[in-house]
């Protein structure tokens, strides 16, 4: 890990000092090494082995590829135990307080185990307003290493910076996972380790070509500041939400899963 990389105490997961706040204001990210408890990590990871090899997740990507053919998939990410307590876990939502500083939502969980040959993801952002004209309301990816990072599995790759640029997610796209000026590489990180993005970082997953390898448990949720309205990202999103509600995911944080902060679906072109 290069010394650019912002760390985090263990064992004071939610008390961010005010340094660290301009920073991550600055460079858009914040490392948090061994962050999540470890009986919650050893919860989570059969959840995912369930999810990739009895085909929910192939099964809930049908469901957002052709909705009108599949529906709602029969699972969701936040039904699983641990994951549906990951989304509110509260040394998780004590980071996100400090950094988005205003009410915010739940947008949406993935989860994988990405197989130790995956291809590459190039550089792109999440940032999910279209226009890409206002960063005016911050929306903040939690990306969840289940067993960390290592030289056996794909890094990832940030661009320090990148999320105060307007421009589209692809802008970077026909780069690659190629290096640029400026990134930092977050190559070895413990168990359990988390990093938050801007969700407006430029970011790539880099593959290690060659290299034998081992899964990569992977795990994405995002956060996103209530008031202007966010595009959902799932057609059936309304469903998710209900859900949450129905499982009582949030009992002191009802406002976390609901609709009003929420446009209409649209399908991407």
């Amino acid at each position: 890990m290069t010394p650019n990389a912002l760390l985090l105490a263990h064992d004071k997961p939610t008390a961010l000092r005010p340094d660290q706040l301009r920073k991550f204001q600055e460079l858009g990210y914040l490392v948090l090494p061994g962050f999540l408890d470890p009986d919650l990590v050893a919860r989570m990871k059969p959840e995912v082995d369930r999810w990739v090899d009895d085909g929910l997740r192939a099964r809930s990507i049908d469901s957002v590829k052709d909705p009108e053919k599949f529906g709602v998939p029969p699972v969701m990410e936040l039904e699983l135990p641990a994951h549906g307590e990951l989304i509110t876990w509260s040394s998780l939502l004590g980071i996100l307080d400090q950094l988005m500083g205003a009410p915010y939502v739940f947008h949406h969980l993935h989860s994988d185990r990405q197989a130790p040959d995956v291809p590459g993801k190039p550089w792109h952002h999440d940032y999910e307003h279209g226009t890409q004209t206002d960063r005016s309301a911050t929306m903040i990816h939690a990306l969840h290493y289940l067993d960390g990072l290592s030289t056996d599995t794909s890094s990832l790759v940030v661009l320090p910076g990148s999320h105060r640029e307007h421009v589209d997610k692809t802008a970077r796209a026909h780069l690659g996972t190629g290096p640029l000026p400026g990134e930092v590489v977050l190559e070895e990180l413990p168990p359990g380790s988390t990093v938050v993005l801007h969700s407006a970082l430029f970011h790539a997953r880099r593959p290690r070509p060659g290299v034998l390898g081992k899964p990569r448990y992977f795990v994405d949720a995002s956060y996103c500041e209530a008031g202007p309205l966010w595009p959902p990202v799932k057609p059936y999103w309304r469903y998710m939400l209900r859900r949450a509600r129905e499982l009582n995911l949030a009992p002191d944080r009802p406002e976390l899963f609901t609709e009003l902060t929420f446009a209409e679906y649209s399908r991407p072109a």
